[in-house]
């Protein structure tokens, strides 16, 4: 999960988002023209055209902390970041069945703040079509409980369970992400799972979240780095949560993992079909939409989110 904090940072990150972006794809050629008659026979006897091109489809998953800053701890101990990768790795591998080649398993070491400016960095000069942040949920430190698990003094919440996905209306291409954010939750609740509506709620305090799409379980979550400075489409996935100890069971299961692997598959596969790879020309576009996004980005860009201190949300 990740976590606000108030720093005084903003020159170092402000360095980092000074973003680069590597050229180009390469571009099919013109269609051979045909004469009048074949064309309007080819026209009639046409199913619509794949638009997705698999293996120049660029995903990122972002694995949320690191072994340094594991995040949050689960009900039984373990860091979140255990959790994070394992998921991570099946999806990375879902993807790649699926034809998905160039997907990226992005893994950054390190403490927070470094580690915060690498993924934007990474994502910034490595263009990609999608950004997935992959992270598990806990809970505001009031809701906590005590319990002994194997000899052992742990914390847990039973109260919450469920994922939830965000997005943040300052990326550059915030209409896209609301868009993958929207796939992916009815693949998730097509699976079988449940989104957690509690971020609505007054007494979430500061972590109260706008839920944008009720349907799918999508949640505006503006100032959160690596939601509104990557330069494509992003969406935080928060899988489950693990300081529920029921749930945390669940999301260390292999069958779950597989399960979840398998609804984000199939959400890449439609949003990769609406969207298509992005063109030289896309890249560029986004380059200068993104320029002027942070240009006129609000200045509270703190508190953000980063991955340290205390439980989010």
């Amino acid at each position: 999960m990740v976590h606000p904090a108030h720093l005084r940072v903003a020159s170092l990150l402000a360095a980092s988002l000074l973003f680069g972006f590597a050229a180009s794809r390469p571009v099919l050629g013109d269609p051979v023209q045909a004469t009048p008659a074949k064309a309007q026979e080819k026209a009639q006897n046409k199913t619509p055209a794949a638009t997705c091109d698999r293996e120049q489809f660029h995903v990122i998953i972002d694995v949320g902390h690191s072994a340094e800053v594991p995040g949050a701890l689960s009900a039984r101990g373990v860091g979140e970041y255990t959790f994070n990768l394992s998921l991570a790795q099946a999806i990375e591998q879902k993807l790649r069945q699926a034809g998905f080649v160039k997907t990226t398993l992005l893994v950054t070491p390190g403490k927070a703040i470094a580690g915060l400016i690498s993924r934007v960095n990474y994502a910034s000069h490595n263009p990609a079509d999608l950004f997935l942040a992959i992270h598990h949920d806990a809970v505001p430190d009031r809701f906590l409980e005590k319990w002994t698990y194997e000899g052992k003094p742990h914390n847990y919440c039973d109260r919450f369970k469920g994922h939830s996905i965000f997005v943040s209306r300052y990326n550059p291409d915030y209409k896209a992400s609301l868009q993958f954010a929207r796939l992916l939750g009815l693949q998730l609740k097509a699976a079988g799972m449940q989104y957690t509506p509690h971020y609505v709620e007054k007494f979430m305090g500061q972590r109260q979240r706008e839920l944008v799409d009720p349907e799918a379980g999508v949640y505006r979550f503006d100032n959160l780095v690596v939601l509104m400075s990557t330069s494509m489409p992003a969406v935080l996935f928060e899988a489950g949560s693990i300081i529920n100890r029921d749930e945390e069971l669940v999301m260390a299961s292999h069958e779950h993992q597989e399960l979840v692997a398998g609804a984000v598959t199939t959400a890449v596969e439609n949003f990769c079909q609406a969207q298509g790879p992005r063109k030289p020309q896309h890249q560029i576009a986004r380059r200068q939409q993104n320029a002027s996004a942070n240009a006129s980005t609000p200045p509270f860009l703190f508190p953000f989110n980063f991955g340290v201190g205390e439980q989010h949300h």
